[in-house]
């Protein structure tokens, strides 16, 4: 006999897709705690003022963005647990060979903001499957918490690309 929950996740839209939504959520949560490390590594690093604060006010963000996913877990009745992130490990691994090849050069906050980039846009890859997954299955509350994520997100990318441009990516005289 199948329990309520098995029961639920039959009865739910497109529930072929929820065994591969839990391994994303799962994915996500462990990537965004990797991150947590590589964000201070990279704040450290920066060396404009405003490169820095981005950073620094991305980890706030992150630190808010692995609450809403165990708000998400919850939702879903699942428990959070994330597991690692082989992208994001590699990605950070990349971020920190630029610190290393570029300190002290005047390209190193430009560095800095293409590796945090390929960061953001792993990150919105997944929380936008994430959301439609959610929208698909009808995981109303979870498709409103990613999709919250997924817009902070992409204004940290806009705002990394407003640094570069701006600043990081200037010649100075």
């Amino acid at each position: 006999m199948a329990t309520t929950r098995q029961q639920q996740q039959q009865d739910m839209p497109n529930a072929h897709l929820h065994e591969l939504f839990v391994d994303e959520l799962k994915d996500i949560l462990g990537a965004e705690k990797q991150l947590l490390k590589g964000l201070k590594k990279l704040a450290n690093g920066a060396s404009s003022d405003s490169l820095k604060k981005a950073f620094q006010t991305h980890y706030e963000q992150t630190q808010g963005q692995i609450e809403r996913l165990k708000q998400v877990f919850d939702s879903i009745g699942t428990a959070a647990r994330g597991k690692k992130c082989k992208a994001m490990e590699g990605l950070l691994e990349e971020a920190d060979e630029i610190l290393e090849s570029f300190e002290g050069s005047p390209a190193l906050d430009a560095a800095l903001i293409s590796a945090a980039q390929k960061v953001e846009h792993y990150e919105i890859a997944s929380y936008g499957c994430l959301v439609t997954y959610a929208k698909l299955m009808e995981h109303t509350e979870a498709e409103e918490l990613l999709s919250e994520t997924l817009a902070e997100e992409k204004d940290t990318d806009v705002l990394l690309t407003e640094i570069a441009m701006n600043e990081a990516n200037q010649v100075t005289a």
